[in-house]
């Protein structure tokens, strides 16, 4: 196997690839950012304590990602001014920014993660869990966005740098490192917390004798000041974050009002993301590790098993799930898979009188193919035009300034002004007039429209509404209406709506990601949002322009 300065060059190599991969397609849609979390909560509130304290007055998601932000920005634009004139001329280099913290995160993380292979289980471990994480789908993708969930992976993989020294050692440095970082972690993202069951495991398993009480309490002691550091309003503000809590958990136990989360069983729904965001051979690599555990080590199975597993019976009985939110338990299928690899070599080798190192290198780098295709493929078409940008840029084109459209909500508010709408007078920056489509109408009674509710209040009567007012164009996107094809049953008025707009309404424009590709799209909540599907040559969904008549158009 491969030793010392072999091992580090090794490592060196998968941490570059991680990093290339996480940095390809790094600006794509900007200056629109598309995505609704990554417009809403973690880049905008960073900002906003430029002008107020850092309590960051909202724990829905815990702020450590936050005032990483919030130093990163201070750093690259010199302040509260600096920072605020980037947002109003170059939304670009912040959220580049942004999305630069978290891609480093992100392969921070690969690295820690070698670490902690190599730590617990031998430096073929290491690299092929390592490689594993750098390569996956799901990492790589959510490395691109300035969301916490990336980000995340890297105090996890520390935490867990940490389990693999109390195993190994069982001494107060190991249970100093886990505790700390299982803090940092779930100060990034609550469900990180799943870790504490691989710190109590290692304690309770590790054959080296030590402070196993006291060194679980010196990791429980450190758990919390690394969660009030990286979140000190948790207790300045306790009423605040107990609500924010509350609020998260209520958000996770509303699929029922969530259109088109069509999928019943969340148990059965993660088992298959991981077969495309960490692959199959994988999965079945870190199921087949889990077994073999359990039969030949069981002292490092109830290290490495329980966690995942008690974190898929827990997230699969929500009533919402996103295959994303599986990620903090990715290191550890990782960590699975490449310790069934290591074993199966050390079998086979013997068999085919070769030397284990290369079967155990030649399986891991098959392990690896899946995601690398998919990642490069994701890379590349996160690189290219969005389909939303070439929809706008057709509308440039072709409806004149001032105009009245009605576009679905489906692209940022950000996504209707321009420069040009500021130099020519049009009041409030905005090119194009827009319907209000956030805002049901006073017959359904009134009030703001959720994002997923869209759909609930879309009914045939409004195309004699738009074309009365003079709304003649209207901008539809597949991430809405794929919602309500996917459950027709509950919205059976926006079927209607739909029929109407294509019976009376002119096609003039239509844009897809696949290209040539023919039939409506399918919606789903992950490759409606990702470009994993190798038909697709481009991100964004399906964006039809229709010019409507009668009335005032």
């Amino acid at each position: 196997m491969l030793r010392g300065r072999g091992w580090l060059v090794a490592a060196a190599a998968i941490v570059a690839g991680a990093l290339a991969l996480r940095l390809w397609g790094l600006r794509h849609g900007l200056p629109y950012v598309y995505n609704a979390d990554e417009n809403a909560h973690f880049v905008p509130r960073a900002i906003g304590m430029f002008g107020h304290s850092y309590n960051p007055d909202y724990f829905v998601n815990p702020p450590a990602f936050t005032y990483l932000l919030h130093v990163a920005f201070d750093l690259r634009f010199g302040g509260r001014a600096g920072v605020g004139e980037a947002m109003a001329t170059d939304r670009t280099s912040v959220f580049e920014t942004a999305r630069l913290v978290a891609a480093l995160l992100g392969t921070l993380a690969v690295a820690l993660l070698m670490w902690a292979g190599r730590r617990l289980n031998g430096g073929a471990v290491g690299l092929i869990a390592g490689g594993l994480l750098a390569v996956a789908f799901l990492p790589v993708h959510y490395a691109h966005l300035a969301l916490n969930d990336a980000p995340t992976l890297a105090p996890a993989c520390l935490a867990l740098l940490g389990v693999a020294t109390i195993y190994r050692h069982n001494g107060y440095g190991g249970y100093a490192i886990a505790g700390l970082a299982l803090g940092v972690a779930c100060a990034t993202k609550y469900t990180a917390g799943i870790l504490v069951l691989t710190i109590v495991a290692a304690a309770l398993a590790t054959p080296v004798p030590g402070p196993r009480i006291r060194g679980l309490l010196l990791a429980g002691v450190l758990a919390l000041v690394g969660f009030v550091v990286a979140n000190p309003f948790a207790v300045l503000d306790f009423d605040a974050f107990r609500d924010g809590l509350s609020h998260q958990s209520e958000a996770s136990g509303d699929g029922g009002g969530k259109l088109g989360l069509s999928t019943d069983s969340g148990i059965v729904y993660y088992l298959g993301t991981a077969t495309w965001g960490l692959g199959w051979l994988p999965a079945l690599a870190a199921l087949g590790g889990a077994i073999g555990l359990t039969v030949r080590d069981r002292r490092l199975a109830l290290v490495l098993v329980p966690a995942p597993v008690a974190f898929l019976v827990f997230m699969g009985t929500q009533d919402r799930f996103f295959a994303r939110w599986l990620l903090p338990v990715y290191p550890l299928l990782c960590l699975l898979a490449a310790w069934a690899v290591v074993a199966t070599a050390a079998w086979l080798a013997p068999r085919l009188r070769v030397r284990t190192a290369l079967v155990a290198g030649a399986l891991g780098v098959l392990l690896c193919v899946q995601g690398l295709v998919f990642s490069i493929h994701n890379d590349v078409v996160l690189a290219r035009p969005d389909t939303r940008r070439l929809a706008r840029d057709w509308m440039v084109a072709n409806v004149p300034i001032r105009s009245k459209v009605v576009v679905e909500p489906f692209v940022p508010a950000a996504w209707a002004a321009d420069a040009q709408s500021v130099r020519e007078g049009t009041g409030n920056g905005f090119r194009w007039n827009k319907w209000p489509t956030t805002r049901a109408p006073d017959a359904l009674g009134g009030g703001v429209i959720r994002l997923e509710d869209y759909e609930r209040t879309t009914r045939p009567a409004l195309l004699g509404a738009y074309a009365r007012g003079g709304f003649c164009w209207v901008v539809t996107g597949s991430t809405q209406y794929g919602r309500a094809y996917a459950e027709p049953r509950a919205v059976p008025e926006a079927l209607r709506y739909y029929a109407a707009l294509e019976r009376d309404a002119k096609l003039v424009y239509e844009v897809r990601p696949d290209g040539g590709g023919s039939g409506r799209l399918p919606f789903s909540y992950d490759f409606s949002f990702n470009a994993y599907p190798l038909s697709y040559g481009r991100m964004g969904p399906e964006v039809r322009i229709y010019r409507l008549s009668g009335g005032r158009c």
